[in-house]
C-alpha cells in the first residue's frame, strides 16, 4: 500500500484545480499546470482536497498511485509558491549574465555560450557567479538546471565548472611531479 498515494493534497486559497476526464489542471497565481493521468489511477476531487486511488490491485496502479499524487501535489505548490534552484560558478573568468530570454556565460571557452530559457523559467544572477532559477514547474526547472549544469561539469581536479549550491565536489589530487 501506498504510503504517498494514501494522503490527500491539500489544495490552498487561491488555486483552483479542475479535474476533466484523464486531464488535472492546477491555475494559480504564478500561472497554469496540466498533467494527462493515467490510465490505472482515478483522481477526484473533494472540497479542497484531492484523492488518488488505484483502480485496480496490480503492481503498475500501486506504483502510479504514489507517483500520480506526488506530481499533482508539485503542481499545486507550483502554481502558488514556485520552486527555484540556485547554481554557482567557480573558475577564474568564468562568470553569467542575462541578456533577455537568454543567459550569456563565459565559461573558458574560446566564444561565449549562450543558453536559452524555456518558457516558464526566469533567472537571476548575482555576482555574476550565482544563477537563481525560478518556475512553478518543477520538472522542467530541473531539467533547466541539470543542461546548464551539462554546460561546463566541476572539475574535480582544478574545482572550475558549474555546481549546483548546496552540492559538495570532492576534490581529488592531481600528478605529483617526480613522483616515483
Amino acid at each position: 500500500m501506498s504510503r504517498i498515494g494514501k494522503n490527500a493534497v491539500t489544495v490552498p486559497a487561491g488555486v483552483d484545480v479542475k479535474i476533466d476526464g484523464g486531464v488535472v489542471r492546477a491555475k494559480g497565481k504564478l500561472g497554469e499546470l496540466t498533467m494527462s493521468v493515467d490510465k490505472d489511477v482515478a483522481v477526484a476531487r473533494e472540497g479542497d482536497k484531492v484523492w488518488v486511488k488505484p483502480l485496480g490491485d496490480h503492481k503498475r496502479a500501486r506504483v502510479m498511485w504514489g507517483t500520480t499524487r506526488a506530481l499533482i501535489n508539485n503542481m499545486v505548490r507550483g502554481v502558488s509558491a514556485g520552486y527555484q534552484i540556485e547554481l554557482e560558478i567557480a573558475g577564474v573568468g568564468y562568470r553569467a549574465q542575462v541578456q533577455g530570454k537568454n543567459i550569456q556565460l563565459a565559461l573558458g571557452y574560446s566564444h561565449p555560450v549562450i543558453f536559452p530559457l524555456p518558457d516558464g523559467v526566469q533567472a537571476e544572477i548575482e555576482r555574476q557567479v550565482s544563477i537563481t532559477l525560478k518556475g512553478s514547474d518543477k520538472a522542467l526547472l530541473g531539467q533547466t538546471a541539470a543542461k546548464l549544469r551539462a554546460l561546463r561539469k566541476p572539475d574535480p581536479y582544478k574545482g572550475k565548472g558549474i555546481k549546483y549550491a548546496d552540492e559538495h565536489i570532492r576534490r581529488k589530487v592531481g600528478k605529483k611531479a617526480g613522483a616515483k
